[in-house]
């Protein structure tokens, strides 16, 4: 008798109760599901093991509608908006408002706010309407505050993307220049470039960017010292773009959320670098500022308050504005913060 003919037969068991077929039948689906279904593997975030590629690439797009409506949401962020935008339209609205020269005198001296109708601040000890200053003042305010932020923003993104992105002595040349010019305040080394040169609005603009851009260019350098050794800067590399292509096009867009941000505060320091000058006698005579408005009407604080305190309360409200509204851009541009809310 042979083996074959007296063992009997063993069951064979099915593929779902055997290990290895089990694994194999897993496989098999798997690779059978379509790509963007599946979770990514080696991830173990709970988060991350739903994402799919589509949503992904989705989620990437949708970070500046995602910025944007956090800063909606804040309300400090709205009020500095509200503050700014009431400031805009007395800007804009002043030629309408109040047409003819602000420095002229239209009425008698020292009219009190709400003591006539046609001047409702009230006019000062040359009988020149006070809200006209201010209306007109507030034109040249935010045309100093934003010129020199352009003048300063574009000095210090150039130098500390340049000194970020080449290193070595490069970096060593420039942050030797930047040094020199921190070591001087800032607003000693502004009223020696103005009292140098012709105080007028040209003139302080630029002196206004020339002692602001070193903040602005240790920011970039730090950010770009961080970036040029990513993967997307190494494969631009790799690819033969020119270092003009890769700083501009590929690391300054990445850089830019904390450039805005101080963009903003750079403006309030600017409207008040311009105030203080106007106020010590060394602004543009040739225009009306807040700060030419205080200075003027400083000798008559204790009988005519109202002249200073107008100005004042002006350049409060605009520096505030800008204020809030990088405290709303920090919030909205910063990755911790946007991800906790």
């Amino acid at each position: 008798m042979s083996l074959s003919s007296s063992t009997p037969a063993l069951p064979i068991p099915p593929a779902a109760a055997h290990p290895l077929a089990a694994a194999q039948a897993a496989r098999s689906t798997t690779s059978n599901a379509e790509p963007d279904s599946l979770p990514w593997p080696n991830v173990h975030a709970p988060d991350a093991v739903r994402t799919t590629t589509s949503a992904a690439n989705a989620g990437s797009g949708s970070q500046g509608y995602r910025a944007l409506r956090v800063f909606l949401r804040n309300p400090t962020a709205m009020l500095g908006c509200a503050f700014l935008l009431a400031v805009l339209a007395l800007a804009l609205t002043a030629p309408w408002l109040f047409p003819g020269d602000p420095l002229d005198m239209v009425a008698q001296p020292f009219v009190w706010p709400g003591q006539d109708a046609a001047y409702l601040l009230g006019t000062d000890s040359m009988g020149r309407d006070v809200a006209a200053g201010i209306a007109h003042g507030a034109r040249v305010s935010l045309l100093v505050g934003v010129s020199a932020t352009l003048i300063g923003l574009s000095l210090g993104i150039g130098i500390g993307a340049v000194s970020g992105y080449f290193g070595g002595w490069v970096d060593e040349l420039l942050q030797r220049v930047v040094v020199l010019f921190q070591t001087i305040p800032s607003f000693i080394l502004l009223v020696v470039l103005v009292a140098i040169a012709q105080p007028a609005i040209g003139t302080i603009v630029v002196a206004i960017g020339l002692v602001t851009w070193p903040t602005v260019a240790r920011l970039v350098r730090a950010e770009f010292r961080a970036l040029r050794h990513k993967e997307f800067v190494l494969a631009a590399r790799a690819l033969g773009y020119s270092h003009s292509r890769i700083i501009f096009r590929e690391m300054l867009p990445n850089a830019l959320p904390p450039i805005i941000v101080t963009s903003s505060v750079m403006v309030a320091s600017a409207i008040l670098l311009e105030s203080a000058l106007s106020f010590m006698g060394m602004g543009d005579p040739n225009v009306i500022s807040w700060g030419s408005m205080i200075g003027s009407g400083r000798d008559l604080l204790r009988t005519a308050w109202y002249l200073t305190a107008a100005p004042g309360l002006a350049i409060v409200f605009a520096v505030l504005a800008f204020n809030l509204i990088g405290d709303g851009l920090n919030d909205a541009l910063n990755p911790r913060l946007s991800q906790e809310r």
